[in-house]
């Protein structure tokens, strides 16, 4: 992914670091220091970040706890199914541990792995080999331990059978807390090898998961992909998504975001016409978006949602829903169960 291109993580991930640091002797103010991510914001489940927050407070924590060994890999095992929202749940509703797997690297943006995965298969092993060779090099050997313990950790919980990773590979010589790998996880890494991976049995990968749902599987599955898409930045507009997304919120004008990006309100309505969009559109689209996630997933009153869409009152949200989805959002909310 290039550094023009770049995926919003949801806050969840943030939260997870902020709560593994307080446990340990930290404190949430030295984690969000320079980061830009507010209290605010940990608490909105809906609160996306960039990968640049992210890393500063990742920086931040190892600073914070240098005394902890294996930082990475035991942050690594706090990261559930459940962490990751729809992507997490997409693999637990697949047939298998394999296709489960296969449907992780799809939408790997929608995680929190900073590494590059792929998996290699031969008669005997199902092994998932990560390259962590495009990290920053002071961050590297504590992402590739984070990520390898959020990896086995996800591994266990989806199989739910026992099933376990037989191996545990690094490229590199034993660091001085190898032996706190092995105790977090109950398996000895081997160092020096050609790869850094989690191996399997091969048969073990084929084990027919107990959430399994074809249904709810593709249903899920479509759901990753509309999200990955909606968190991507990109160009112009994908900054200005980033942007209503996160720090200025919906209520932001055309001006507010220009300011914040250092541009001119015409010169940001020229860029994003070039790029086939509209502030209008953007805001538009978020809006849709979030006013169907709040109807169907929480029981916020029509005004409380209004509001936290930009609209001064119910009645412009109830036109603009109805313009939207032919309904009126309360009996949209009705129709759909919620």
């Amino acid at each position: 992914m290039s550094a023009q291109t770049s995926v919003l993580h949801p806050v969840a991930i943030a939260q997870v670091m902020v709560n593994f640091a307080i446990r340990l002797g930290g404190d949430a103010e030295t984690c969000l220091l320079g980061t830009g991510i507010t209290a605010a914001q940990l608490r909105d489940a809906d609160a996306l970040i960039t990968r640049e927050q992210e890393m500063r407070l990742i920086e931040n924590l190892m600073l914070a706890l240098p005394q902890v060994p294996a930082l990475g890999f035991e942050l690594g095992l706090q990261y559930n199914v459940a962490t990751f929202g729809i992507w997490g749940f997409a693999l637990r509703t697949s047939r298998t541990l394999r296709e489960a797997l296969e449907r992780c690297l799809r939408y790997l943006p929608l995680s929190t792995a900073y590494c590059r995965f792929w998996p290699v298969i031969d008669e005997r092993e199902f092994a998932f080999c990560a390259d962590p060779g495009a990290i920053p090099q002071h961050l590297r050997q504590f992402l590739l331990e984070r990520d390898t313990g959020t990896a086995i950790n996800l591994v266990k919980e989806l199989s739910l059978s026992g099933i376990s990773p037989r191996g545990l590979e690094f490229e590199g010589p034993a660091p001085a807390h190898a032996a706190r790998i092995e105790a977090l996880c109950g398996i000895a890494p081997r160092y020096g090898s050609a790869r850094n991976a989690i191996v399997l049995q091969r048969e073990d990968a084929e084990i027919p998961l107990p959430m399994y749902d074809a249904h709810l599987a593709r249903l899920l599955e479509d759901q990753c992909r509309a999200q990955l898409k909606r968190r991507q930045v990109s160009g112009v507009a994908g900054q200005v998504r980033q942007l209503i997304l996160g720090p200025l919120g919906l209520v932001a004008s055309i001006e507010d975001v220009a300011q914040h990006i250092a541009m001119a309100p015409r010169s940001l309505r020229r860029k994003l016409e070039e790029e086939g969009s509209s502030f209008r559109d953007i805001v538009e689209a978020e809006r849709r978006q979030l006013a169907v996630q709040l109807l169907q997933g929480t029981q916020m009153k029509l005004d409380e949602i209004a509001l936290q869409l930009g609209y001064g009152d119910t009645a412009s949200f109830t036109r603009a829903f109805r313009r939207w989805f032919g309904q009126a959002p309360g009996e949209y909310r009705k129709l759909s169960g919620s």
